[in-house]
């Protein structure tokens, strides 16, 4: 009972606020089994509502909705819970809300229960955003640019829980190593010394597009929570009489902890870590720096080639707020271009599909910069790619 307790509260939060909900998901013993009945709730909430819509006349609020949500999950999404686990202890813990809150969660349950093989098979019927659990205004998009076999592949794709990945140093045995589902990245061998760091390989992308090299001075410019910092101070080693240098930049204080932490656990403790706005005046934090020979800008974006790994994002998606995130990835590619040396190269990238922050994004700064040359472009589609979603482009400038 106390593993959907959580979730129920979790989730009503998550309702309340649109915060992200692994933020909120509480330490402890069944962490595991909350995280994918919260995870699975927030992914599939479009058609849970519906289907919870077919059988109460009006939608309650509260922590009411949450556990009807949480109920209907397990119901309808997870095979593994049994049906009588999936009302019984959802029930139970509804009651400590209170015991008409437990009363209509416990008849709707039991109603889905029954009617469960028709309500599927009406659900087959529904249009794709409502059987996939997509925001319109996305499933729109994806329609026009993937067409419609593709866009459904993308969406099922987004609905599958992720794994996560084990990244490893430069001469291990593996670059890359699946997580057993189910087990606590604290306790795999080799965590307290820093063997690892979590991090999907879709991600080392933007890394390879560097071209690291010994003697260089470089800068990732959006570092939390660390994995690409550490990725480029395991390929670069250690400095020899300050022979290169590392400085992880982020606009807030609280990430730059977590980066700290994440450095000093994997030993990578000669890293600079500063804290400044890329988006206003960068050079007032970075001045002291000079000039970089490589700059790794990996952008806030809308995370629609993540959507598998952070459900919650699909849910934020609008046209107006990507506009928004468009106009500061473009002032963090003007204000990142006035840090990098001449003959240097600054890799941009993103975990969005969409091509106003990716192949537009840059073609407009070709365009204000005729002297960038685009040397190399990586982009990952899910459904071809069977990876996490992701764009980076690396252009370097000429020489004066």
């Amino acid at each position: 009972m106390s593993s959907r307790r959580d979730a129920i509260f979790v989730l009503t939060r998550w309702l309340e606020t649109h915060d992200f909900p692994d933020r909120m998901i509480p330490d402890g013993p069944d962490r595991a089994f909350v995280t994918d009945l919260v995870y699975t709730t927030v992914r599939r909430y479009r058609t849970l509502t519906w289907a919870l819509e077919q059988l109460v006349k009006k939608m309650p609020k509260g922590e009411t909705e949450a556990a009807l949500l949480v109920g209907a999950s397990q119901i309808l999404f997870m095979p593994s819970v049994a049906d009588y686990a999936a009302v019984n202890e959802t029930v139970e813990a509804a009651k400590l809300a209170s015991k008409q809150t437990a009363g209509l969660v416990n008849g709707v349950l039991r109603n889905l229960l029954r009617q469960r093989d028709a309500l599927l098979a009406e659900l087959a019927k529904q249009p794709v955003g409502i059987r996939t659990s997509h925001p319109e205004a996305l499933i729109a998009r994806w329609l026009e640019r993937f067409g419609e076999a593709e866009t459904l592949a993308l969406c099922e794709w987004n609905n599958t829980p992720a794994e996560t990945y084990l990244a490893y140093p430069p001469g291990a045995p593996a670059a890359f190593v699946p997580m057993p589902r189910g087990t606590r990245v604290e306790e795999i061998p080799g965590y307290a010394d820093g063997a690892f760091i979590v991090q999907d390989p879709a991600m080392a992308t933007c890394v390879d597009l560097l071209a690291l090299k010994p003697g260089l001075k470089v800068l990732d410019a959006c570092a939390a929570p660390g994995g690409k910092t550490i990725q480029i101070a395991w390929r670069m080693g250690a400095p020899v009489a300050d022979s290169h240098q590392l400085v992880a930049l982020d606009l807030h204080e609280d990430r730059l902890e977590i980066v700290r932490a994440n450095l000093a656990r994997t030993g990578q403790n000669w890293v600079k870590v500063q804290q400044g706005d890329l988006t206003d005046n960068p050079a007032a934090a970075l001045g002291p720096y000079g000039l970089f020979d490589r700059i790794l800008i990996d952008a806030p974006c809308s995370n629609s080639g993540v959507l598998r790994r952070r459900p919650d994002a699909r849910w934020r998606w609008t046209t107006k707020r990507m506009k928004q995130l468009v106009a500061t990835q473009a002032v963090m590619l003007e204000n990142a271009l006035a840090l990098l040396a001449p003959g240097g190269r600054l890799v941009y990238s993103t975990c969005s599909l969409e091509p106003e922050e990716n192949r537009q994004q840059i073609t407009a700064l070709r365009k204000a910069h005729p002297k960038l040359e685009c040397v190399a472009v990586e982009e990952r589609i899910p459904t071809r790619s069977q990876t996490d979603g992701s764009f980076s482009c690396a252009f370097e400038r000429k020489p004066a």
